[in-house]
């Protein structure tokens, strides 16, 4: 526990908070408030969001959920949609690859709009915020695989958006990541490469503007957020695992730090991803396209970009912070009484270090990125394009569609 303040506001855990769900459901009467859920089809089939529907059921004045899925069937679509039928409020599965969503987003390219991202979490995000903010004035985000979901998490980071006095526009999560199976710390990819890889950067640099903003966030690579109707339609959303670190990079471009807030949801854990055995796979695939973001980020953010010179620092200086950070969470754990592998995230240490040349490299020679625009800028061009996406991520759950035409168009 403490009680420490910074360049963004920290909403502190302390024990002590009675239940906020009789305050939250109060509060969602007076502004209108979705959450989204981005998900594959794969979710259904865990009982990770079972749980999470069962705790949903308990926010009675939720104005809409929306699903944001990914399915490769009629079946599948239905399915889904019949899971969330009990709900005591609105809930629109938006199938975010059925045949009438690709259609109505190519027909887009005759206005210069490439609408068709690269399948995954953030073409999904992209998809579930047009489709939340026609209604909602207040949109959550939240993952489909978080195992120790309760109502906590819900009205922590929907009730500092619901009260105007506080001027915030946007809240992150953060938490401690440890293991219900074996209590080891998990969360490699923000102990192990974006903290020490932000260190580094600041050493290298210096502590500019962006670089201070990122090191505010105690975990910048959480997926759970939320934000006002009037930040959402402003965002540009990623379309990589670089999503979570681009779109705080739009937050910042967007709105003061002052309108921003961070709030610990106290333990934590979903479903982990393994290191791969390449740079293409796993978590090292996952920190390949962060770094590339926190790159971006520097270049749009502080006119920074890293010389030949630099990067070699850069790869001195982030495996000695890295080595040092496992010597931090060594201790850290045994004081804890938790399990700890010195030499597995030592080793995950070695693998990350080497990914910094090729990829500063790679991303040197091509730094601009697919980013879906935001939506105000969609609507500017298109103003029933909501409606539209709306209407298409439905229409095909209610009707009889051949299965292999619809993984064609895939």
């Amino acid at each position: 526990m403490d009680f420490q303040q910074g360049l963004i506001t920290t909403i502190h855990e302390y024990g002590i908070t009675r239940d906020l769900l009789k305050e939250l459901n109060k509060k969602l009467k007076n502004k209108p408030t979705a959450i989204l859920i981005p998900c594959l089809y794969e979710e259904f089939e865990r009982p990770a969001l079972k749980g999470i529907r069962e705790v949903l059921k308990n926010l009675s004045g939720l104005n809409e959920l929306v699903i944001a899925l990914s399915a490769k069937s009629i079946e599948q679509a239905k399915e889904a949609k019949s899971f969330f039928e009990s709900m005591p409020f609105p809930v629109h599965l938006q199938w975010t690859n059925s045949p009438s969503v690709i259609e109505l987003l190519k027909s887009q390219e005759k206005n210069g709009l490439e609408l068709l991202g690269t399948p995954g979490k953030g073409w999904a995000v992209w998809q579930g915020i047009g489709v939340a903010t026609r209604k909602s004035d207040v949109v959550a985000l939240f993952d489909a695989d978080i195992r120790t979901f309760t109502s906590s998490y819900p009205s922590r980071m929907i009730l500092p958006l619901l009260d105007e006095s506080f001027g915030i526009s946007y809240v992150k999560a953060f938490y401690s990541r440890l293991s219900l199976e074996t209590n080891e710390l998990q969360g490699r990819a923000t102990r192990l490469f974006v903290g020490p890889l932000l260190a580094s950067l600041e050493q290298l640099v210096g502590n500019g503007p962006f670089l201070q903003y990122l090191q505010a966030f105690r975990y910048p690579l959480a997926g759970e957020f939320a934000f006002t109707k009037d930040l959402a339609m402003n965002l540009r959303i990623p379309c990589d695992w670089g999503l979570e670190i681009g779109l705080l990079s739009e937050v910042y471009r967007n709105v003061r730090t002052s309108k921003i807030a961070q709030v610990d949801l106290g333990l934590f854990d979903h479903k982990h991803k393994t290191i791969g055995d390449s740079s293409k796979e796993g978590l090292q695939r996952m920190c390949t396209e962060i770094l590339s973001s926190v790159l971006r980020g520097l270049m749009e953010h502080q006119a920074e970009t890293l010389t030949n010179t630099q990067l070699s620092t850069l790869e001195v200086l982030y495996k000695r912070v890295g080595e040092d950070r496992v010597k931090q969470f060594g201790l850290d754990s045994a004081v804890n009484q938790i399990p700890y592998d010195r030499h597995e995230e030592e080793l995950s240490v070695q693998k990350f270090a080497k990914l910094l040349r090729p990829a500063t490299e790679n991303f040197l020679e091509s730094p601009a990125t697919q980013q879906l625009p935001s939506w105000s800028r969609v609507l500017s061009c298109e103003n029933r394009l909501q409606e539209d996406l709306f209407m298409a991520g439905s229409n095909d759950v209610n009707i009889n569609i051949n299965t292999k035409e619809l993984i064609n168009n895939l």
